[in-house]
């Protein structure tokens, strides 16, 4: 209808290069990624021993975060270690849910057979972003526990045969088949609960927006830029949370040692 509401469920592709289509969804993305590598080049460029303002305040968030992961872990060195994978995950979903509140994002677009296509929509609204999220996360998690683990002693948490007896055996596999479909399940539960969120929330907006412009838009965007900043945090801390028990030495096998501060 026009001058209604417009809600896709797929993202809008805006042109193709080499027969790749480049949907809105896609650029949205390049400039999350361009933020992101600009503040980092930006603030890591000329650390000082007496630091200033800025990095002093990057200097505590990641402290905090390096302390909360080593409480985790019970390791700094753990904790080091997989810094970068949850630092990395946590600012590309809050980064990317943050844009979606810029003024650019709606307004700038293109018109293609007759109709208006923006330029910039909301990265997690696309199913294929935040299934590419949950693969990476998953595929960490499960290549941690083979890594440190062991790969045999890894594969034993899920496909093992023993026990007292026949029952127990028959027991002990089944709980490992049940524990490796849900394994398996967290492709989906990762990808689905960070788009849910995101797109029941711009389509509330939307709702909203069109129905009473002057009153509702601003304190839901509050709510949901909210939103957006704990769906990343619970998205990093679960891979957090998964990796803890990813690398935990099975059936009360002796653990490695904790790493010196």
């Amino acid at each position: 209808m026009t001058g209604g509401l417009h809600i896709t469920l797929a993202a809008e592709r805006l042109f193709t290069v080499w027969g790749i289509p480049v949907t809105n969804t896609l650029v949205a993305e390049w400039a999350v990624m361009l933020v992101l590598i600009t503040t980092a080049i930006f603030v890591g460029r000329k650390p000082t021993l007496i630091p200033g303002k800025v990095q002093n305040f990057f200097e505590i968030i990641i402290d905090f975060v390096l302390n909360y992961m080593e409480q985790v872990f019970g390791s700094r060195t753990r904790a080091i270690q997989f810094f970068p994978l949850i630092a990395t995950i946590f600012l590309f979903i809050a980064c990317s849910n943050l844009f979606d509140f810029m003024p650019f994002f709606g307004a700038l677009g293109i018109h293609k057979g007759g109709e208006f296509i923006p330029l910039f929509r909301p990265v997690n609204t696309d199913l294929n972003v935040t299934l590419a999220l949950a693969i990476i996360a998953v595929l960490s998690i499960e290549i941690s526990g083979i890594l440190i683990v062991g790969a045999f002693k890894y594969a034993g948490k899920f496909f093992t045969f023993r026990g007292t007896s026949v029952g127990n055996r028959l027991l002990n596999m089944t709980v490992g088949i049940i524990e490796f479909v849900s394994e398996l399940s967290r492709f989906v539960s990762f990808s689905f609960r960070l788009f849910g969120n995101i797109f029941a929330g711009e389509v509330l907006l939307a709702v909203a927006g069109y129905f009473m412009p002057y009153l509702l838009p601003v304190p839901l965007m509050m709510f949901e830029t909210f939103v957006g900043i704990v769906q990343a945090a619970v998205f990093a801390m679960l891979t957090l949370f998964f990796i803890k028990l990813a690398i935990a030495q099975p059936h009360g096998a002796p653990g490695e040692a904790h790493a010196t501060h």
